[in-house]
């Protein structure tokens, strides 16, 4: 049987629909829960990753711990 054959027997079929109705169908909802479900998956990855991280921040060598602040870099709360 041939592509073209097939889409030729499908035709009738297309036109007992409701060319007004347009729905996702259970395809479309398969499709949306794997992606859903797939990116729920890389979320809690990601954050078990981030777990592991430990990062300190290096000291800055230019500040000296005696120097003055300067004026435009006061701290406000």
């Amino acid at each position: 049987m041939y592509a073209t054959q097939a889409l030729t027997d499908l035709v009738p079929l297309a036109e007992e629909l409701d060319k007004n109705k347009v729905t996702p169908g259970v395809l479309g909802f398969i499709v949306f829960a794997a992606l859903a479900v797939g990116v729920w998956l890389l979320m809690k990855s990601m954050n078990r990753h981030m777990g592991k991280v430990d990062f300190e921040e290096a000291p800055d060598p230019d500040a000296e711990a005696g120097a003055p602040v300067a004026a435009g870099s006061a701290k406000r709360n």
